[in-house]
């Protein structure tokens, strides 16, 4: 019986499965040599195992191997020595990373997905000074997509190692990785070849800014961050807290606001959003009568309810009636055009248009309208008691 080992890139897989007798490897010689050397030697070892003395005896009778546990014995090595070979055969094909050893009480053994494309950022090669500014200038003179392309795989190796210092802020560093590649793309994009300011020196920033966006975006399902001073909060708050914890100083609102140089207001909040977590709106906190009831519906709604709408209109409705009630009380003419514009209307006059219209000052318009107040408050009152105030 024989183990055939597969190595399964695309999925990031290395399967061992058994298939039956044979040899594993079409060619001859050394290959299947090594195998049954293994082979033999891990029987020998296991008969001598069975032929050690024991305290108060000469010599023992050595153990009956039995042909089920010879197989199984046959099948370890077999495993054993072709993983070892395959992996040689994939660390001469890629380089200097080699394959993920295969885990010998698992017949699968998972991939690391960032090794893979540590080994795909070793094989681009490095660019020297001149061979980097050329491809700039042919890049930025011409838009060739080939210069622009050796240059971005060139620095790869700048992103990741930028990725790597953010990677206690977000979980996942194929991700920032990811964007900070988008960031390298355009950095190469917006290069300028005659500042005298090497590609990775700018490129850093650009890498930098499109990380600290990402994870910024991703941190809460809430986004947070949208400002300068809420980023610097975002990266430095906790670090401040324990720089003043271990000097001895109380790390208050205050006194992290004056060393970071935010507003006070900005500190609170960003710290009770960094220690608080979502909280569903639709999360169950209740039942009613045998049916759950949601965080959302206990929040106090920002618009009245239609019972207090359809009071507020019976009140107007009947506030307008005895407004109408008391005009009928006025007799003069000037008071009743008063009233009218300045509180029956839709679109009330001003003081000035008023006074032009009966040739008085707006002064007069004004203490008329004054004792029309005075008047259709004492009258409110006696109908509708404290239910109403005029102003």
């Amino acid at each position: 019986m024989f183990v055939s080992i597969v190595a399964d890139r695309g999925r990031g897989k290395v399967i061992a499965e058994g298939l039956g007798t044979g040899s594993i490897f079409s060619e001859p010689g050394d290959k299947e040599s090594h195998v049954s050397s293994r082979m033999k030697s891990k029987r020998g070892s296991r008969a001598e195992q069975g032929k050690k003395s024991i305290p108060g005896k000469v010599t023992e009778e050595p153990r009956e191997v039995d042909s089920s546990e010879e197989s199984e014995e046959d099948d370890d090595a077999v495993i054993e020595a072709s993983a070892e070979l395959v992996g040689e055969e994939e660390d001469r094909t890629i380089g200097r990373f080699s394959e993920p050893k295969e885990d010998k009480s698992s017949a699968i053994t998972h991939f690391d997905p960032l090794q893979a494309y540590l080994r795909e950022v070793q094989r681009h090669p490095l660019l020297s000074p001149e061979e980097e500014h050329a491809l700039a200038v042919r890049y930025s003179q011409t838009g060739d997509v080939d210069a622009a392309a050796r240059l971005v795989s060139a620095n790869l190796r700048l992103v990741v190692k930028i990725a790597y210092e953010y990677r206690r802020a977000y979980r996942n560093i194929m991700d920032l990785i990811q964007e900070g590649n988008i960031g390298l793309m355009q950095a190469v994009k917006r290069f300028d070849p005659y500042r005298g300011v090497k590609l990775s020196s700018y490129a850093a920033w650009w890498i930098r800014a499109y990380i600290l966006r990402f994870v910024l975006n991703n941190w809460r399902l809430v986004k947070l961050g949208t400002t300068q001073a809420q980023r610097k909060l975002f990266f430095n708050l906790n670090k401040e807290k324990a720089r003043l914890a271990s000097m001895g100083i109380e790390p208050t609102s205050a006194e992290i606001a004056k060393r970071l140089q935010v507003e006070e207001s900005e500190v609170v909040e960003m710290d009770r959003r960094l220690a608080a977590r979502e909280a569903s709106l639709d999360a169950p906190i209740g039942d009613t009568d045998g049916r759950p009831v949601s965080r959302v519906e206990m929040l106090p709604s920002s618009t009245t309810g239609p019972d207090m709408q359809l009071a507020d209109g019976q009140f107007h409705s009947l506030v307008r009636e005895r407004m109408q009630e008391f005009r009928k009380t006025l007799h003069n003419p000037k008071d009743i055009a008063i009233f009218d514009e300045r509180w029956l209307t839709d679109e009330p006059l001003t003081l000035q248009e008023l006074g032009l219209r009966f040739g008085v000052t707006r002064e007069r318009v004004r203490q008329i309208e004054a004792r029309l107040m005075s008047k259709l408050r004492v009258y409110l009152e006696q109908e509708l008691g404290d239910a109403v105030s005029v102003r």
